[in-house]
This record gives C-alpha cells, structure tokens and sequence, in this order.
C-alpha cells in the first residue's frame, strides 16, 4: 500500500537535494535549470523583434541587419521586421505599444525623435515619454554633393566656392531632398540660412529619386547620406564638398566638413543622421541594461566596425542613460529647425 511521505521524510528530502546541488557546484558540475538561478533576461527560445521603421535596403536597414547577427550568439535569434510609412512613425508606433518584456525593440532615428514630433500635427506616440534608449547604434554624416558637370562649369571646388556663387545667382540653383522635413532637406534650410543664401526646393520622393535628379542634372545639389552618395562619388558622377558632421567621417578622412571650410556662421555646423535601439517604455531596467551590455559590445567588435564602416555608418555605443540625454536635446534642438523651414506633413 502506497503512503504518502510524512513531513519529516519530505524535509529530509530536500535537504539531501539541497547537499546534492551544492556539492555539485563545487565540483564544477551541470546543475539542473530549475534548481540553478535564472539570468536577469534571456530570451531563450523566443526570438527577439527589431522593427525596422523603413524599407529594407537602406543604411539603417544595413546596420539593423549587422548587429542582429553579431547579438545572436548572446540573445539568440533576432528577426528583422520592416514596418514603413510616415517617416517612421508607423514602425515606431508597433514598438510604443508592444510588451515591454524585451522582445520587442525598434530603430528609432533622428527622424522619428526629433524631426517627425514638429513636423507632424499629430503622432501616435510620444517620443520622450513612449520608449526607453538602449544604446545609440550610428552616426552617419550627411554630404554636400553636387551634379559633377555643374561643379566643373562653375569652377565650385568647395563650399566657399559654391556661396559665392548663389549669392552671385540667387535663386537660380534647384536643391533635391528627399521629401518635406527630411534630414536632406532641413539641413540645406540650415546651410541657406547660415550662408545667407537662396536656392529653390525640389522634394522627390525618397532619397534614391533626388540623387537621380542629381545625376540628371535637373537639379543642381543635394544633401545626400553619405553611405548612399558614396559610389557615385567614387566613380565622379557627382562631387562632394563636405560633410556635415563637426569631424570627418572615419570612412573618407579627406573629405573636410562644413564646419572647417572657414566660412563665417559655420563653425558649428553639425547635421548628423543618428539611429539607436529603442525599447518599449516600462522595460524592467535589469533587460535594458542585458541589451545594451549585448548590442554595444557587438559594436565594439572590429568585425562589426569594418562591416559598418563599408556604409559610412560609425558605431556610436552609449549607455542608455547618454542615449536617452541625446534624444532629449535633439528634440529640441530640431523644434526650431524645422520651425524655420516651415516644412509641415499632415
């Protein structure tokens, strides 16, 4: 007949499984999971979801695509989900309101946080108070290109050059960008501003269509990403005559920036296209602190650097709280840009 332990048996029980783990770990032995303390995250067998808040192709979607390999060894499968659409605001959204349990994060952007919040009347979330930084991902600097024949005729071998020539010719030269509010578009409201010039807007559809008036010719410059503008560079199709960011890009240390071309007003000129992993806000404080530890020594990697770097993209680690105080004063800061450009999206 079957009897069920007493309670001094079910104690002694437990104090022998007790003596059994702990001589376990002392001789460096397996210790079963349930016994062993769990780690503060760990996805396990759940994959991680990094949105993606625009089309794949692009230098965000490049890097997105990097660092969740380099992150898999550590937090296990990350699937890459591509959700585009209102600069990114429809991609942001699905991070804003999804668990904060860590397997949900997004690629927030200058664009998304900074720019979008005053270019839009309404969003659906809050930039500041909706998301928790993990870690800034990049920097990557915006280039002052020109069409390569326009240069030429003009004999406009740098930014000097090309203001001396608007002011001779106001009105005159068409400047591409990638849509209304872009990072392309206000930083030539800036550069107008700054110089004290006039040039005439053309917004294309996305990047890819404004380098290809470029090319054409039907317009003269733009403000184009520095990852995307590279081969053409390379190949002479278009000339470069700055970047945008205070220092030079790592990738093209002899292209010179704006901010060091000697031209009055623009010593501290800085336009810089930034992304980072966001997570949802209410993400326990022990999972952000495992992802940022995860992500940013996958950018410390040289492997990863070299791949980054091939796009014009800097690997920019940070803690969350330096990520977080960035945003905050980006936000700001492009309040009264896109004021002034007077750019606004319904």
């Amino acid at each position: 007949m079957n009897r069920k332990p007493t309670f001094l048996a079910r104690r002694r029980k437990l104090a022998l499984a007790g003596l059994s783990t702990l001589a376990a770990l002392a001789a460096g032995t397996h210790v079963p999971s349930a016994l062993a303390q769990a780690p503060e995250f760990n996805p396990g067998g759940k994959p991680i979801t990094l949105v993606v808040p625009f089309p794949p192709g692009g230098p965000l979607d490049a890097v997105a695509r990097i660092v969740g390999e380099a992150v898999r060894p550590s937090l296990g499968n990350v699937l890459i989900e591509n959700r585009s659409g209102a600069g990114g605001n429809i991609g942001m959204d699905v991070v804003a309101k999804a668990a904060p349990d860590g397997h949900t994060l997004g690629i927030g952007a200058l664009s998304t946080h900074a720019i979008n919040p005053w270019l839009y009347p309404r969003m659906p979330f809050d930039p500041l108070k909706d998301f928790a930084p993990v870690t800034l991902l990049a920097d990557l600097p915006n280039v002052l290109v020109l069409n390569a024949e326009f240069a030429s005729q003009n004999s406009i071998a740098n930014v000097s050059d090309l203001i001396g020539y608007l002011k001779r010719n106001p009105g005159k030269i068409n400047f591409a960008s990638g849509g209304n509010g872009s990072g392309g578009h206000l930083a030539a409201e800036l550069f107008k501003q700054l110089a004290g010039v006039f040039m005439v807007h053309i917004p294309y559809r996305g990047a890819a269509p404004a380098q290809t008036a470029l090319l054409s010719g039907d317009v003269q410059l733009m403000f184009d990403n520095l990852g995307s503008a590279a081969p053409r560079i390379r190949e002479g199709r278009i000339k470069a005559i700055g970047v945008t960011t205070l220092k030079r890009a790592a990738a093209y240390p002899d292209l010179p920036t704006i901010a060091e071309s000697g031209v009055a007003g623009f010593r501290d000129f800085e336009i810089t296209t930034w992304f980072g992993i966001f997570a949802p806000a209410g993400t326990p404080a022990a999972v952000i602190d495992r992802l940022n530890r995860d992500f940013t020594a996958a950018l410390r990697s040289p492997a990863v650097r070299e791949r980054m770097l091939k796009i014009a993209a800097e690997p920019a680690p940070t803690t969350p709280a330096q990520f977080a105080e960035l945003v905050r004063r980006e936000n700001k800061r492009y309040q009264n840009v896109v004021k002034r450009s007077g750019a606004k999206l319904d």
